[in-house]
């Protein structure tokens, strides 16, 4: 066992090397309190007491029953991973319908639509994703039972689209301007294999620039998402010949193979998971063969590993990868006759990591928007659209969508609208501090 560690540890980070020399033990990443500078605190107090600013706050409330209609109607329209078409283009209607008249959608899918700054030197982005994990068939007829709303990505996210209309309506109706260019945005791609395509799509290289991202996504009304959770994601698939399994027994077995790698990689990942950051990983679907008695020709699994640290991702990584490989040769080893196994590792996801800094401008205008209305901002790391930006040296954060909600990812999802107007209104004082309140 020693000498089968040493393998595993001679891939590992320096980081995580010394860690475990010196014993420490791993770390969770809780929610975490900053302070708020003054300067910032100021600027969010000065553009709250705008007559103008003080208008679109009460449209918020005079539109929550519009809110409400969007929400049932668009929560109605199907977005599975890779279809979301159709939620698109009706979000790209509001968008017009609110009084955007630059809206577009792109080649990837992502909803666009533009409303002009007075200078434009600057653009920030207001997103919300159009997907949600459920595939196509699922049921997602809206129901009400005891105040609450269910239906499948009822909330996760389909409230932060409304979140995004409600601000962009409230803006209208108020006729405030900013100094950058917004950008409101319906984006493809944040759940599952998605691989957050569609933010991936809008800060490509050679892409028109957005200087900042406050995305809408999750969470209770104090959370503030201001660094990035990585994953690395792969589809581990061993193959062989396959046949009778008395007539051909002796073959290799690809699900032997499969299981010999699952149970290395869970013996081996402590090495990493219990030291320094939090690092997580799953292995969470499986599948392959054609019957009981039937050696398999294929078994695969997919696998999802997390951490906000890079270099603890790509250790666990080297993990997982070592594991296989001695799988493979393990079950090639022990077969009695016939070819060897093959072994394909695909990658088919990949977030960055990314450190977030609480005193960035974004974070704190963020922070102090929140505390006007009398909640205490947290700060959390999380895996949202703001990864990519913020990977990339961009402004971002991912803010919640207002009222309370559960069961996300579950048949059973439901959101209430308790307080769920401040999430809209906290969304409007952040957007207008970080594109430029024009007084």
């Amino acid at each position: 066992m020693i000498l089968k560690k040493f393998t595993y540890l001679q891939q590992l980070s320096l980081t995580t090397l010394l860690t475990l020399l010196l014993g420490t033990t791993a770390i969770a990443q809780e929610d975490t309190t900053h302070e708020v500078l003054a300067l910032y605190t100021k600027e969010i107090a000065a553009i709250n007491a705008d007559s103008r600013v003080k208008a679109a706050m009460e449209h918020i409330l005079a539109i929550e029953s519009q809110s409400r209609r969007d929400l049932i109607e668009l929560t109605e329209i199907p977005a599975p991973p890779f279809e979301e078409q159709a939620r698109a283009e009706r979000f790209a209607e509001m968008l017009r319908e609110a009084g955007l008249t630059d809206v577009t959608i792109d080649e990837v899918g992502n909803v666009i639509g533009r409303r002009p700054g007075r200078d434009g030197k600057r653009v920030v982005g207001y997103s919300a994703h159009l997907d949600t994990v459920f595939p196509a068939g699922t049921d997602v007829t809206v129901r009400f039972d005891d105040e609450k709303m269910y239906a499948p990505g009822i909330g996760d996210n389909t409230r932060g689209l409304v979140t995004v209309l409600g601000v962009l309506r409230a803006l209208e109706k108020a006729n405030i301007e900013t100094e950058a260019d917004l950008l409101f945005i319906g984006n493809v791609g944040e759940e599952g294999l998605g691989d957050l395509r569609g933010v991936k799509h809008l800060f490509r290289d050679g892409a028109d620039k957005i200087d900042a991202l406050i995305a809408v996504d999750g969470g209770e009304t104090n959370r503030i998402v201001f660094g990035g959770v990585g994953s690395h994601r792969y589809r581990v698939t061993f193959r062989g010949p396959g046949g009778h399994s008395w007539g051909a027994f002796g073959l290799a077995n690809p699900h032997h193979a499969l299981g010999r790698a699952i149970a290395l990689f869970d013996e081996n990942a402590p090495t990493v998971t219990t030291v320094g950051e939090k690092t997580s990983y799953n292995i969470g679907v499986i599948g392959g063969g054609t019957s009981i008695n039937s050696i398999p020709f294929e078994s695969w699994m997919q696998v999802d590993m997390r951490s906000g640290s890079q270099p603890k991702l790509d250790d666990i990584d080297a993990v997982l990868k070592a594991a296989v490989e001695q799988a493979l040769q393990e079950e090639n080893k022990a077969r009695l006759e016939g070819p060897e196994l093959t072994v394909d590792v695909e990658r088919v996801g990949t977030r960055p990591a990314a450190e977030g800094d609480p005193l960035s401008p974004v974070v704190q205008r963020a922070m102090a928007a929140t505390q006007a209305f009398g909640i205490e901002p947290k700060l959390q790391i999380s895996s949202t659209d703001a990864n990519l930006p913020i990977s990339k040296g961009i402004p971002a954060v991912t803010m919640a969508r207002g009222g309370v909600s559960g069961s996300a990812h579950a048949p059973e999802e439901w959101w209430q609208n308790l307080d769920g107007h401040i999430g809209m209104q906290i969304g409007i004082l952040t957007l207008l501090a970080e594109a430029g309140f024009v007084d």
